[in-house]
């Protein structure tokens, strides 16, 4: 609009003038967002094509932990999860030392020392650094999951001076329903028909193995049973207190480890008292002994950090019930252990529903 028509016309020159004025604020918004749109599809590309968040410009990138091949890490996994059930019971059974409480402490201050170790020499642990622990955080999560996990680890390895190995790893199978049970307790999952039927078929896989089990001892039955409540309880502790703060195996023995040890030793005093220390003087079991046991425990959660990263949930979980199998087939022919064809099925139906369980988490 010229300047006469301007003086012409004063009544319709404000309007215009606020009409341009808004189409230019239009088109700086538009140019602004465009720019916002490209730097956010640009960030979005960056999260897609790196399996972290992204670093700093001015930090120097983190060295990549070596990714072993899932082929290559889960026979090794196997090998040492099963060396540590075949060892344990070894030292409870053949060596006569019988105090699980002592053994589970001793793993976990030679735990609390190695993690400690590698975080200084490797970077196994530098999760550590993504994990702030606040002193709020360790009294109201890092200390109750620890006393479940130590709970746990006690009556896990308490149940093998009652159990046989083989019907051991059958109530294992068990765990996937505990954890359903108390999140639908706790409504931090919906209960459905398909997960409702998943656990009726596990529970009575579970059921027939114990029914078949021809050295059934309910003292044995029971710590295992408490055992599987306790370790349910821990991993769905984890979910509702770290709010799904990703804390990899290493990681969390690094924090639990020494918390568990601590809560060991003020048990030990009332359940076992002197009388490990007694053994080990009077020379029944060698230091030798018991550090190459705490060794292959510790190498086992070393190779669980790998493995994780190696396959997907479903695949852990096939590595899982081979490395089951394996183990009660390993009872049976070295120890002699005696399995009737009721518990094969109960435990083939529970092993499918554990499958099946793992494929609907998934989903």
């Amino acid at each position: 609009m010229s300047q006469d028509e301007k003086n012409r016309h004063p009544q319709d020159a404000i309007p215009a003038e606020k009409h341009e004025l808004a189409q230019l604020r239009v088109e700086e918004h538009d140019q602004e967002s465009v720019s916002l749109d490209a730097q956010s599809s640009l960030d979005s590309d960056s999260d897609l094509s790196s399996p972290s968040l992204p670093t700093p410009a001015t930090t120097p990138s983190k060295p990549q932990r070596t990714k072993i091949p899932a082929a290559a890490i889960i026979p090794v996994w196997i090998l040492l999860s099963s060396t540590v059930i075949l060892y344990n019971n070894h030292v409870y059974n053949t060596y006569g030392f019988r105090y699980p409480v002592f053994l589970v402490t001793w793993h976990l201050t030679f735990a609390a020392i190695g993690t400690r170790v590698l975080q200084r020499t490797t970077n196994l642990l530098d999760g550590v650094k993504d994990v702030p622990v606040s002193r709020t955080m360790f009294l109201r999560s890092i200390l109750p999951i620890g006393l479940l996990f130590s709970g746990s680890l006690i009556l896990s390895n308490s149940a093998y001076l009652y159990l046989s190995i083989a019907y051991i790893q059958m109530l294992k199978a068990f765990t996937p329903v505990a954890i359903l049970l108390i999140s639908w307790l706790s409504r931090t999952k919906e209960p459905n028909r398909i997960l409702a039927l998943i656990v009726c078929m596990i529970s009575s896989g579970v059921a027939l193995a114990s029914h078949g089990e021809l050295h059934f001892d309910l003292t044995g039955f029971l710590i295992q049973a408490g055992a599987v409540a306790f370790e349910a309880s821990r991993l769905v502790m984890i979910e509702i207190l770290l709010h799904g703060l990703k804390m990899d195996p290493l990681v969390s023995l690094h924090y639990y480890a020494p918390v568990c040890a601590v809560i060991n030793l003020l048990v030990l005093p009332f359940t076992e008292g002197l009388e490990p220390f007694y053994e080990i003087a009077a020379g029944n079991i060698s230091w030798a002994v018991l550090i190459s046991n705490a060794l292959v425990a510790f190498l086992l959660n070393v190779a669980a950090v790998f493995l994780v990263s190696a396959g997907s949930g479903l695949v852990l979980t096939l590595a899982g019930v081979f490395k089951d199998i394996l183990l009660i087939a390993g009872s049976v022919l070295l120890f002699g252990t005696p399995i009737t064809p009721l518990q094969i099925f109960g435990y083939s139906v529970a092993l499918c529903g554990l499958v099946l369980y793992k494929t609907c988490a998934g989903k």
